[in-house]
């Protein structure tokens, strides 16, 4: 890897971990988003060092990973959120 595809990959997680950072997501949402971002990164920045192409593949990666993990992540945190409201109400 070059220099500038480091730096590219580092600047797309470390945008995908700030912007995963909101109030209002809960911590699964928030894991996930880094999570997928990292692993999105590194699969596309590999994809697309085969093709040439190895930044554009790490920063399509990363918000692909991003996005597909934080919305497996806020399914999970919706999930929880209703089992302990409806847990709450039984009692």
């Amino acid at each position: 890897m070059t220099m500038k595809s480091i730096t590219l990959t580092i600047g797309a997680v470390l945008t995908a971990l700030t912007l995963s950072n909101c109030a209002d997501m809960g911590p699964n949402t928030q894991r996930g988003a880094a999570t997928g971002a990292i692993i999105g990164g590194v699969a596309g920045g590999v994809l697309g060092h085969q093709s040439g192409r190895g930044l554009e593949g790490a920063a399509l990666g990363a918000a692909a990973g991003g996005v597909a993990g934080g919305a497996i992540g806020n399914n999970r945190d919706q999930q929880e959120r209703r089992y302990y409201r409806d847990r709450d109400y039984r009692y």
